[in-house]
């Protein structure tokens, strides 16, 4: 059957309408991370990890983090946390378990894990991340092409230290709670 063309150019128009379009805004919105010591504030990088991102945007402002802790603190490699089981003191030994009950397919790409980058914390399989991530306390750059960055630190970094130094016991939890009270997406131009 052959079709008119005006019916293929108005298929393809309908089917790119269809696709999640990265608006200039998003790209110029940052987390603040307020943390109970102190904040810390992340940019994001849509262009390599457009899924990610918009996850992580949307469960932030769901407030799903709200009220969680950095349950996994390695100094000199990275501070964990994400998982809503965590707002939950009498469930600690599944904390690292739980999720938002969905997975985020990987974004591999050319962004080093160095010191402050945000990525997403997985099982073995690549294509796991949900709601865990991990923000680089050393430059881990092992991790490389094998874990999703999608972010770094552009403030905080002295945050970023207090919880990455703080004493652990086993299992890498922290002996006093990080908590990370809330997480608010927010114009990038209002961060001073």
């Amino acid at each position: 059957m052959k079709f008119p063309p005006f019916f293929i150019v108005a298929t393809i128009l309908a089917s790119l309408t269809a696709l999640p379009s990265l608006r200039a805004e998003d790209a110029r919105e940052v987390a603040v991370l307020k943390t109970s010591e102190g904040e810390i504030v992340l940019e994001f990088w849509p262009d390599v990890a457009p899924k990610h991102v918009a996850n992580f945007k949307k469960l932030a402002k769901e407030g799903f983090y709200d009220g969680t802790a950095f349950h996994r603190v390695i100094k000199g490699f990275m501070i964990q946390g994400g998982d809503p089981l965590t707002k939950d003191e009498s469930k600690q030994e599944q904390w690292g378990t739980g999720g938002p009950g969905h997975k985020v397919d990987a974004e591999f790409n050319d962004k080093p894990h160095t010191r402050g980058v945000l990525s997403m914390a997985r099982s073995q399989d690549p294509n796991s991340a949900g709601s865990q991530f991990f923000i680089c306390h050393g430059d881990p750059r092992f991790l490389d092409k094998q874990y999703t960055a999608f972010g770094k630190l552009i403030k905080g970094d002295d945050v970023l230290e207090k919880i990455g130094t703080t004493p652990t016991k086993p299992g890498d939890r922290p002996v006093k709670r990080m908590t990370l009270e809330s997480v608010k997406i927010v114009p990038a131009d209002s961060i001073k």
